[in-house]
């Protein structure tokens, strides 16, 4: 076995012992890390419980208080160890699936049990959660969806004010949406943080009595009773009435007594009066709970703290540490007024930064649930000195599809292009200027940690600019070990685009003013029935970080004469773009064809059907040599662009280039993985391509 020389490592372990050894260290110290933070909350919390009855003289109960509910933590819940246990969530559009995030790690931090949720969405959010929860890849996880396409009928004849609008009515439909064989599942709202093992919520359907089917936790508010301003009719409830946050259905005895009936027949009586629902599906049920009382299982209210407006919830938490689930059920959310919101923000803020890949954890002992594919990790050997690179080509990245709002509709003519490319946070501040410059649709993929990810919305809120633009998707690829997967971020964004051409260019880049119209245009003009055409926008770049940006090509060679502008890594890497053939294209007026030649890596515009970046480079080093030289193998001409360019803007090394530079053996591997690749591009095409190196 081979020992490290290094120094530092007094052990003497191998190379594979180190890497493990350092793995586990750095996911202990992520864990310590949260239970830090967690620590800091609740310490928050019961400080500011501990002012609050030192005040009044009750230290000592309050004590009693926080022992008794630690000792209730402990208990059994009365759970099968293995037994699956049953989620109904319903997310809709592209912004709910972050808070949709943000509450199932909350639940998998939690969890002891395997899950099965059941996720009734939209096609939008189906995109995003199919992909995330692929991606994620949870031990002991199922996923099912069920698409409100098929459910809407059944709702969309409500008139409802709620800000959820038809999807704030869909939980009336469960009983149709979720399979015949499904006995009991536990029904959550997206804006909920769980706080507890969920199995100790599952546990309580055993206190049903044979008449009840539905269990909810009480209003914390004065809403039902009709007192929060003059003019205001609520719909009829039970006392206080209900809170459908978080709810535990029987779907059994749900369907044996006609549900879909019963809640219909009463919903169309109230809408006479009341014409509309204000809280959507809660005040439905709420109506038919009041005439069927005995239906309802009270929860305790600790299972749905509820911070909305002229909220009575500091009723129900006097047990600091036992809050089991908290629900910001106001549209103000976090920035709702509470006595003790930075807790409960501190709380959120915990899961929503939480590093969703370390959720990634074996229940031992259970194997009734999905086995997991086998681990292509296992079939790498450590000693391998390229391991890392190896390692970084098969890890499953979590990926998370349009992070933000996406709007857009391509021109109906066919040749409609999206520009896509990739960034980190330090290459952020680039996206202003590069929406400046092109004003059509755009897929960005980001590669973040999760609490950069937060970072990243604080940055985009904060811009104008970018705020207009609702035609940029912000895909997000989680941070996982130690390089940037550039051709894996490049494939994620070709792959969502919803037009039928492609820019593909690097966020460092600004193209000239125009030169999206000026591509749509070019391509109609030349109806380019062959896809296999890779249309070159010559490269340029800057040293100066302040520059006039040229507006045409005549002020473009205007700068390149006076030593402003000169063609891209001319000095550096000449073979890059050399082939663009810049002399003939200072001339040219029509498009022209250039040769492939060995390392030729132009930024091109082809259709979004060209075949995709091959994910083993990773870092810096012939990630874009390799497409083009596969594109080339494949048939694919090229074309340049007579009036058209880009222009690199200066900034600092990234730390990938840094590696490669200081590092011989960085350099060693990709010497090794260009080889290999082209072997398999020579045996997949039966082509004969022989590197010169």
């Amino acid at each position: 076995m081979v020992r490290i020389s290094d120094p530092t490592n007094v052990l003497g372990l191998s190379r594979r012992e180190a890497r493990l050894a350092d793995r586990v260290r750095e996911m202990e110290q992520e864990n310590q890390l949260l239970r830090r933070q967690l620590s800091i909350s609740q310490n928050q919390l019961i400080q500011a419980w501990g002012t609050d009855e030192e005040k009044s003289g009750n230290d000592q109960q309050s004590e009693n208080a926080n022992s008794k509910a630690l000792q209730c933590k402990d208990k059994n819940v009365g759970v099968g160890k293995c037994e699956i246990l049953h989620v109904a969530i319903v997310c809709a559009g592209y912004n709910s699936s972050r808070s949709f995030v943000t509450l199932i790690k909350s639940i998998l931090f939690n969890r002891r049990n395997p899950l099965h949720f059941h996720l009734v969405a939209d096609a939008k959010a189906q995109v995003v959660l199919h992909t995330l929860f692929t991606t994620w890849n949870v031990p002991h996880v199922e996923v099912s969806f069920y698409l409100t396409d098929n459910l809407a009928a059944d709702v969309s004849w409500v008139p409802n004010k709620h800000y959820s609008g038809l999807f704030g009515l869909m939980k009336l439909t469960l009983i149709k949406a979720l399979p015949v064989s499904l006995s009991k599942v536990i029904v959550l709202d997206t804006d909920i943080i769980v706080n507890a093992d969920i199995a100790e919520l599952w546990a309580l359907f055993s206190k049903f009595n044979s008449k009840q089917y539905l269990a909810l936790v009480e209003n914390q508010s004065d809403w039902y009773m009709g007192k929060l301003w003059k003019s205001h009719r609520p719909w009829p409830a039970l006392g206080r009435g209900f809170n459908t946050g978080v709810m535990l259905i029987r779907l059994d005895i749900m369907r044996e007594r006609n549900w879909s009936q019963t809640w219909r027949l009463i919903a169309e009586r109230e809408l006479i009066t009341l014409l509309s629902t204000q809280l959507a599906d809660q005040d439905i049920i709420n109506a038919v709970i009041k005439q069927h009382p005995e239906i309802v299982f009270k929860l305790p209210c600790q299972w749905n703290v509820q911070l909305s407006d002229n909220t009575l919830s500091e009723l129900c938490y006097s047990e600091v540490t036992d809050l089991k689930a908290i629900h910001w059920n106001s549209p103000k959310k976090l920035k709702v007024k509470n006595k003790h919101i930075e807790f409960f923000r501190n709380l959120h803020l915990t899961f929503l930064e939480y590093d969703g890949n370390l959720l990634r954890r074996e229940l031992f002992g259970c194997n009734n649930s999905r086995a997991l594919p086998p681990n292509p990790l296992s079939q790498l050997s450590e000693e391998d000195e390229c391991y890392d690179f190896r390692r970084a080509k098969v890890t499953n990245y979590r990926t998370h599809l349009f992070f933000l709002d996406y709007e857009y509709e391509p021109f109906p003519n066919g040749f409609d292009v999206t520009l896509v490319a990739t960034l980190s946070m330090d290459r952020l501040q680039m996206v202003e200027q590069l929406l400046l410059h092109w004003e059509g649709p755009v897929s960005l993929t980001l590669y973040i940690s999760d609490a950069e990810a937060q970072q990243f919305i604080a940055y985009i809120q904060a811009s104008e600019i970018i705020m207009r633009r609702k035609n940029v998707a912000y895909h997000v690829v989680y941070k996982e070990g130690n390089f940037y997967p550039v051709n894996y971020l490049r494939n994620v964004g070709l792959h969502h685009v919803t037009t039928p051409y492609v820019f593909l260019t690097d966020i460092d880049f600004l193209p000239m003013f125009g030169l999206y119209s000026y591509m749509q245009k070019t391509l109609q003009s030349l109806h380019p029935d062959d896809s296999k055409k890779a249309w070159i926008v010559p490269a340029f770049e800057t040293q100066r970080y302040r520059l006039s940006f040229p507006k045409s090509k005549a002020e473009l060679l205007h700068m390149l004469d006076m030593g402003e502008l000169f063609t891209f890594r001319y000095h550096v890497w000449t073979a890059g773009h050399a082939p663009t053939n810049f002399a003939k294209w200072r001339t040219a007026t029509t498009p022209y064809n250039v040769e492939w030649k060995q390392d030729f890596e132009p930024y091109i515009v082809v259709k979004k059907d060209v075949p995709e970046y091959d994910t083993r480079f990773v870092g810096f080093g012939w990630n874009k040599v390799s497409h083009i030289m596969e594109l080339h193998v494949t048939g694919y001409e090229f074309i340049v662009l007579p009036n058209a360019f880009i222009v690199h803007m200066p900034h600092a090394p990234s730390f990938d280039i840094a590696k490669f530079r200081t590092s011989p053996q960085y350099k060693r591997c990709v010497k090794i993985l260009k080889q290999e690749f082209v072997n398999d591009l020579n045996e997949k095409y039966n082509s004969d391509i022989r590197p010169q190196w």
